[in-house]
């Protein structure tokens, strides 16, 4: 087992910025050579690593998943967060939120009351916005420090609903009678909490479930509604 997860954290590591040599990560696990062949072997089969031309390969999906299993295998969470790329948080939000028909803008930069708020990634699918802070924490995170985190993004949510509609940032949802924008937090693994003030935190290898689930159950979490039927009447 750990020498598995000594290997899932190299790969992590050296694929981090591109492909890498079978044989670097070989030597960066200190693994026996047979055996550091059938693990990566099992990486290939359960679609973790794609490998060709003595390089492993691992796409941003893939990388997570490897984080995830290396977590779960006990590896230090500050660890496992230092080799993923910040980046990599939201191409899962989005690739999620495409996949269930939602158009997306990632970073979405704002300007509320004199205050400047961005928000990581936007989706946007009538009747409802979902605007998720992608926390890529380095150290584990206590109740209160999430819960802090949460109040920020509903902060943040509740701005941004209010700013609209706004010329520099035109939003597919300025388009509709009525838009429920809905905060939530994606993290990297399960935490003590699922909810805080009925905002959903979400492991990131469940955030394609709850996009599934969501038009069912966005009553119940927490949400600014907004019209802009009226705004556009008027225009």
């Amino acid at each position: 087992m750990i020498v598995e997860r000594d290997m899932l954290i190299s790969v992590l590591k050296l694929t981090k910025n591109g492909d890498v040599l079978i044989e670097t990560v070989k030597k960066e696990a200190r693994a026996v050579s047979s055996f550091a062949s059938k693990l990566l072997k099992k990486m290939e089969n359960e679609g973790l690593i794609y490998v060709k031309d003595g390089k492993i390969m691992a796409v941003s999906q893939s990388r997570v998943k490897i984080a995830v299993k290396a977590l779960c295998l006990g590896s230090d969470i500050e660890r496992v967060s230092d080799s993923l790329r910040w980046q990599e948080f939201e191409e899962i939000a989005v690739i999620a939120l495409e996949k269930n028909g939602y158009i997306v803008s990632k970073n979405v930069r704002f300007k509320h009351e004199s205050h400047r708020f961005e928000i990581d990634v936007v989706g946007c699918k009538k009747p409802l916005v979902l605007c998720i802070d992608c926390k890529h924490w380095h150290h584990g995170m206590s109740p209160s420090a999430l819960m802090k985190i949460v109040d920020a993004q509903v902060k943040r949510t509740s701005a941004f609903a209010n700013s609209l509609p706004i010329i520099k940032n035109e939003n597919e949802c300025v388009k509709w009678g009525r838009a429920k924008f809905v905060p939530a937090v994606l993290s990297l693994i399960h935490g003590k909490l699922k909810f805080y003030g009925e905002t959903p935190i979400i492991p990131v290898l469940q955030l394609q479930d709850f996009v599934n689930q969501l038009p069912a159950y966005s009553g119940s979490f927490r949400h600014f509604t907004k019209e802009f039927s009226h705004l556009r009447d008027n225009s």
